[in-house]
């Protein structure tokens, strides 16, 4: 089937925290559907059938009071979806990379990128994805988690100091781009950290911190691509230095022994299987100076921004942004 007879709903927007960097996904990809000839609608799921035009969704202001979780489920459901032969998922964060709205499109019977809905609620879940990466020899941090019923700081405390000690990562359990993350580096720390990272999650994930460099892997079609090292300018890698231009170098390949850089693509693989993930993702590593890995999480949506790192791992492959939009509707499709 040619490209300009497939009709692709792309889902951007969404309800959680990773609103914007979803729009800005959302356009990068929009750009390249078109670009590839397809059948492009636009769909923001979170206004339900009360849908904005394209630009607005795009560029609108502010303004959370029309969006709701459950707009969700009438979009899906509605004639929208009724001619739509495939969704292009580039939603970030909770509802969007948790499984749920690919439950909703499995029921409705339409395919979509990415992985099916146990992979990617389990990697959305960092402490189960976590446990996953263990039995199947995939080398992560140690951590243990907190629930809200969790409010003995002193006795957390107490924890950290017995099973890693600092500096240590409290973040939330299911949420990206560093949304809700602190690295502490002392007892006074903690309760703060704790209380940030409750905002945005019922469980929260207290994790041995690594020192080193940090390195990524994606994974398209089950071939790992170059190692991208990632090397911000100041501080850590927040969402700051994520998402501002100039903020982060990024070199790929990542200037590491050949023997090294196979290491983490095999990791890669490793950990994206584990999780029964398909088609892509972008694997996220700690490695040590002396060259020891960490695998922190498997990203199964991973950002197709500008500062995106899944295209930049892909041009060094040799890989268009458009032909890996090519790619992942075609493996999705299969």
């Amino acid at each position: 089937m040619s490209n300009n007879n497939i009709n692709v709903a792309l889902l951007v927007g969404g309800t959680s925290p990773e609103r914007e960097v979803s729009k800005n996904t959302g356009k990068s990809i929009l750009k390249a559907l078109l670009d590839l000839d397809y059948k492009v609608k636009v769909i923001d799921p979170a206004f339900g059938l009360n849908q904005p035009k394209e630009i607005e969704i795009f560029f609108e202001e502010k303004d959370y009071t029309e969006r709701t979780n459950r707009n969700f489920v009438e979009a899906i459901n509605s004639t929208m979806f009724d001619d739509v032969d495939f969704a292009f998922i580039a939603l970030h964060g909770k509802w969007g990379e948790d499984g749920a709205i690919q439950s909703l499109l499995e029921l409705r019977g339409i395919k979509y990128t990415g992985s099916k809905v146990l992979a990617s609620s389990l990697a959305m879940d960092k402490s189960m994805a976590k446990v996953m990466f263990q039995h199947f020899d995939v080398d992560t941090p140690r951590w243990f988690v907190i629930n809200k019923y969790d409010t003995d700081f002193e006795l957390i405390k107490t924890k950290i100091k017995k099973f890693f000690g600092y500096p240590c990562v409290i973040k939330p359990n299911d949420e990206g781009s560093t949304i809700g993350l602190t690295i502490c580096r002392g007892d006074v720390e903690v309760s703060q950290a704790i209380i940030k990272a409750q905002q945005f999650s019922k469980k929260v994930l207290v994790e041995e911190y690594i020192p080193g460099h940090e390195l990524t892997v994606a994974v398209v079609d089950q071939r790992a691509l170059p190692v991208l090292e990632i090397k911000p300018k100041s501080g850590f890698y927040d969402y700051e230095n994520k998402y501002t231009q100039g903020r982060t170098d990024y070199i790929v390949p990542a200037e590491i022994p050949q023997k090294v850089a196979e290491h983490l693509q095999h990791q890669a693989l490793l950990a994206f299987n584990s999780l029964g993930c398909e088609s892509y993702a972008r694997i996220d590593f700690r490695v040590t100076n002396d060259f020891k890995s960490y695998c922190l999480e498997v990203n199964t949506l991973p950002g197709m921004t500008s500062t995106s790192l899944v295209p930049k791992m892909a041009k060094a492959a040799g890989i268009s942004f458009e032909d890996l939009i090519d790619r992942i509707i075609k493996n999705s499709l299969s």
